[in-house]
């Protein structure tokens, strides 16, 4: 008897692009949610709404980020083929700001610099998803491919920029409250603010190293796509 072929849903490499375009849809719905729920809320009280964005859209958002994280996960053992280190620093990015800035200082959550951010990872994120999720069904639009390797040139700084403003208008906050401050011993004191303007400074630094990594991936990918089409 010769060798028995699995059903295509058990092979391998079928679950792994079951999988990826699972984990893809769902973060592709929670960022359209999140951006949809922006919009509307914008249009039905202006201003107002901006003020109160991390109360309605935190929880959500938080979740978002976190379940990002599998990313590296995906990275590491092969299952999505991208560089690790860019996309830790993209990731890092975001759980710090969020969580450690944003989350922890009531008085931030206020400001309007939480919902530009927001604006801008979402509309990242959303052409970033369904570009990938096609992909992996393969399907390709050549208008997707290249907005998805182009929408970042221009968010992208504007989205670390708005991340050090969060930074440099949470600085008053954590120097009142001490939050995350810790005195060690020998009298050694960590002055979370210090720390803050030390990760200023390698927010920039890992800015144009991550910069760099996404123009040249956007070169070879927009290098390759036409030759791909005309072969299909």
């Amino acid at each position: 008897m010769g060798p028995v072929s699995l059903p295509a849903w058990l092979q391998p490499r079928y679950r792994k692009n079951a999988y990826l375009f699972i984990y893809y849809l769902i973060q592709f719905c929670g960022h359209s949610w999140i951006f949809t729920n922006m919009t509307v809320r914008f249009f039905s009280f202006g201003k107002d709404s901006m003020v109160d964005t991390f109360y309605a859209i935190g929880l959500v958002m938080r979740l978002c980020q976190s379940i990002s994280l599998l990313e590296l996960l995906h990275i590491y053992v092969g299952i999505e083929s991208n560089h690790l280190l860019p996309r830790f620093l993209q990731l890092t990015e975001r759980i710090i700001i969020l969580f450690v800035v944003i989350t922890s200082q009531e008085e931030v959550q206020e400001k309007y610099v939480v919902c530009v951010l927001f604006i801008f990872w979402n509309l990242l994120d959303m052409v970033r998803y369904t570009y990938s999720m096609l992909s992996v069904i393969g399907i390709s639009y050549a208008v997707l491919t290249w907005l998805s390797q182009t929408l970042w040139m221009p968010i992208y700084p504007l989205c670390v920029l708005a991340e050090a403003f969060a930074i440099y208008q949470s600085l008053p906050y954590f120097e009142s409250f001490g939050t995350y401050s810790t005195k060690l011993p020998f009298d050694l004191l960590i002055y979370f603010p210090y720390v803050l303007k030390m990760y200023l400074m390698m927010l920039f630094i890992g800015m144009y190293f991550t910069y760099s990594h996404l123009y040249s991936e956007r070169r070879d990918i927009l290098r390759v796509f036409p030759i791909k089409k005309k072969k299909m």
